[in-house]
């Protein structure tokens, strides 16, 4: 049975791509910083399908325990087939107003957690000719107003992302950004609520990530870019 590890995946997108792909019959491990939210997580997913989902704590900034992450995952699994680098921040503001430690959190999440799920994974990935997808943003393409770290952030993920895909492709591993626009998930201590029913759900974005899986093998979409239908009030 095929497995893939997604970071940030306790809630939000990262659980929306997680229970997407247990129900597709895929084994999902998930990380986060909070044991409880972790272990939370994972024992509502063992629900949809026993043993299925393995609750892992991991910072992405430390690579160490992202090495400790991937390693769990082969030990209770046998094998990586996918690494999805999901955890993210935002720290919004005037570039007067914004502070030294908000821009390293950023960077450190948003850019240097995923270079760091990347080089723990792709070892193991190179074995079972896997897939690495991240999760970017609109921002990573749209400028805006408040946006300096948010954006430098998702502006250097696509960046990174689309350069790994080139380096990468020659071992056999397909590399895909996903770049969403507004979602119903936690972001920026938002609760998601009814009025979130215009905006993308996480489970749209892990119907994303099983249809590139799903996607003939000789055809990468190296790159998605994907919006609410319909904005708020439309």
């Amino acid at each position: 049975m095929k497995t893939l590890l997604i970071t940030g995946g306790s809630k939000g997108i990262g659980y929306g791509i997680a229970e997407v792909m247990i129900r597709a019959g895929w084994n999902a491990a998930i990380t986060g910083r909070n044991q409880k939210q972790v272990d939370e997580a994972a024992a509502q997913l063992n629900t949809i399908r026993k043993d299925s989902a393995l609750g892992i704590v991991a910072d992405v900034r430390n690579l160490s325990q992202q090495q400790a992450a991937v390693a769990q995952v082969l030990h209770q699994w046998g094998q990586l087939d996918v690494m999805v680098a999901n955890a993210g921040i935002g720290h919004f503001g005037s570039i007067e107003t914004i502070t030294e430690e908000q821009w390293h959190e950023t960077m450190d999440t948003n850019l240097t957690g995923v270079f760091y799920s990347v080089k723990a994974s792709v070892e193991a990935l190179k074995k079972t000719k896997g897939y690495i997808i991240t999760i970017a943003s609109l921002a990573g393409t749209n400028f805006f107003s408040g946006g300096s770290a948010y954006n430098a952030s998702k502006f250097g993920l696509v960046g990174f992302t689309q350069a790994i895909m080139l380096d990468l492709r020659a071992h056999g591993i397909k590399v895909s950004t996903i770049m969403p626009g507004s979602v119903a998930t936690y972001f920026g201590g938002h609760v998601p609520n009814e009025s979130d029913g215009w905006k993308i759900q996480p489970e749209d974005v892990g119907q994303l990530v099983l249809d590139l899986l799903n996607m003939n093998p000789r055809t990468l979409p190296s790159k998605i870019e994907v919006r609410p239908s319909a904005p708020a009030g439309k």
